[in-house]
């Protein structure tokens, strides 16, 4: 977009066909939120159904609800509906558990389906859970699996035949770039490997393909695109055609065949279900029910068109406007998500101004600034305010004042 102006935006915000639904959101007026893909805004309904939830599910009719309102079917219902965003069939997701419990379930049971391989490879720099728990199964296993992990220009050279499992998180936490999705599992299959993907940034963000690329497993949480509110539960994606031999170790009592028998010895469940550990969070399903209605009234792919136009805005205007910064996301709009990630020596304490003057974004160490765009509320103009207030604060040094340089404990 050329001579981009304010009064463009607003024009495009007129005529963007999915602005009624910023209105479903409790957003307050004063803010400009540019941290959905950190913390989704709060449906305005959740409100209301959770206090219905709370009263009259669990306040009048107690434990009777576990059948009369279908709260142990939740998991697999919500996994479903979540499922159209991932391009998965039904009876392959489950909302459940973390994202972290989740990766370290099936990433041992994936190990498990290969005990003649030994490798496991991932990528340095992202985000931190995911090589945690893979280091932490390589500790219980001992030398039966080695960890690989590798700045992400090396990570897919090092697969080979005996690599049991590639795990790579398809867009980049800090700076948004993404993986290649289709040929990514095309390689890892090529050597004889399991693929797993990690959709915490893709899910609500844009469609995922992942029964056409033919991925093995995935795992994404629910609190960021999706807008399931913090805490919410995670969910995982296990292909039908490697259930039948799936050994996960959490083997909690809900991934039972027959849980309510009680028998002491365990049998997995025949399909996605023993991919179950514990009690399903009912209250947190309700939240999430809630932001999947939402969901359900948009075009995804309308949404990610709008995103990456949005992020094309912000880097024009940002060039232009904040020279100060440099750029650590993909200019390419198709090789990036739903986010721009910019970088400052001073990035904590410039983000905290930002945030200071009510347009917020958030800080990853040791110097990134983000800048999510989840389009579901996120307006052309606020992009044009955003990097207004950014330049301001550049030019004006506001950002030195001690208030904005004193860490707190979640940037």
């Amino acid at each position: 977009m050329n001579n981009i102006t304010l009064e463009k935006l607003q024009q495009l915000d007129q005529q963007d066909p999915s602005a009624h639904l910023r209105d479903l959101f409790d957003l307050p007026e004063t803010m400009i939120y540019l941290d959905g893909n950190s913390l989704g805004a709060l449906p305005k309904h959740t409100n209301a159904r959770l206090q219905e939830v709370v009263q009259q599910q669990w306040g009048q009719s107690l434990i009777q609800s576990w059948n009369t309102h279908a709260w142990m079917q939740k998991p697999t219902q919500l996994g479903d509906r979540i499922g159209k965003f991932i391009g998965a069939a039904t009876e392959q997701v489950l909302v459940c558990d973390t994202t972290s419990v989740n990766i370290f379930k099936l990433a041992a049971a994936a190990v498990a389906m290969q005990p003649e391989r030994s490798k496991v490879i991932t990528e340095t720099g992202n985000f931190a859970t995911d090589l945690y728990l893979l280091q932490g199964l390589e500790r219980m296993l001992g030398d039966k699996i080695q960890i690989v992990a590798l700045p992400r220009e090396q990570a897919l050279d090092a697969i080979d035949d005996d690599t049991a499992l590639v795990l790579l998180t398809h867009v980049h936490y800090k700076t948004g770039a993404m993986w290649d999705m289709p040929e990514v599992t095309r390689q890892a299959h090529a050597a004889g490997a399991l693929m797993m993907w990690d959709l915490c940034h893709s899910v609500g963000a844009m469609q995922v393909e992942l029964d056409a690329c033919k991925a093995d497993y995935a795992v994404g949480c629910t609190y960021k695109y999706l807008n399931g509110g913090p805490g919410s539960p995670a969910f995982l994606y296990v292909a039908k055609r490697h259930q039948a031999l799936l050994q996960q170790p959490l083997t909690g009592w809900l991934g039972h065949a027959r849980p309510f028998s009680f028998e002491d010895q365990y049998e997995a469940a025949p399909g996605i279900e023993q991919a179950m550990c514990g009690t399903p969070p009912v209250l947190a399903n309700a939240a999430l029910e809630c932001a999947l209605e939402i969901f359900e009234q948009a075009d995804i792919n309308l949404l990610r068109s709008k995103a990456q136009q949005l992020g094309d805005v912000f880097i024009q205007l940002a060039q232009v406007h904040c020279p100060e910064f440099g750029l650590a996301s993909p200019t390419d709009a198709s090789l990036r998500g739903n986010q721009v990630s910019l970088t400052h020596p001073q990035g904590y304490a410039i983000m905290q101004n930002l945030i200071a003057r009510g347009i917020v974004g958030d800080f990853r160490a040791p110097d990134i600034l983000r800048f999510g765009f989840a389009p579901l509320y996120v307006r052309y103009q606020d992009i044009w305010h955003t990097v207004q207030t950014l330049a301001d604060i550049m030019a004006t040094g506001s950002w030195q004042e001690a208030q904005y340089n004193q860490r707190q404990a979640v940037t």
